[in-house]
């Protein structure tokens, strides 16, 4: 067998970081597409059929100054919209232009909702997504 050159160590060392470079890189992702972050849109229903969502895809929310977004920290904050433990993501004033990003960076349920007004108790700016790795093959 003839002894592998530098070159080839080269390209098989390229290869491997392209490959953990497309397990690594995510999808950008506008929450409620055209519609953005808005009270009377289904968030339910958007995330049912933009999913799956990956491990480091970004969710950009974009949204007039009356709304925010928190992260709720389990389902049960989530159905009662208890945000007491709630992180605050994004204020009012962070979803105009080009909106507020985050980066999905954990394999574990991610409840999102607007702690303004009635937005979360009335169902409409909630939704959560269950994050999977991203496979290559």
């Amino acid at each position: 067998m003839a002894p592998m050159s530098c070159s080839t160590n080269l390209g098989i060392i390229l290869l491997v970081i392209a490959s953990l470079l497309a397990v690594t890189q995510g999808s950008t992702v506008t929450v409620g597409g055209p519609q953005h972050w808005r009270y009377g849109f289904n968030y339910t229903d958007w995330a049912i059929k933009n999913s799956p969502f990956y491990i480091q895809d970004t969710l950009v929310f974009q949204y007039e100054p009356q709304h925010n977004v928190y992260l709720l920290p389990n389902l049960f904050s989530y159905m009662t919209c208890d945000f007491s433990q709630a992180e605050l993501l994004a204020n009012p004033t962070q979803g105009k232009g080009e909106g507020f990003a985050v980066v999905i960076n954990q394999e574990r349920s991610c409840y999102f909702a607007s702690g303004e007004g009635e937005d979360c108790e009335n169902g409409m700016m909630t939704f959560f997504i269950a994050p999977v790795p991203r496979l290559t093959g």
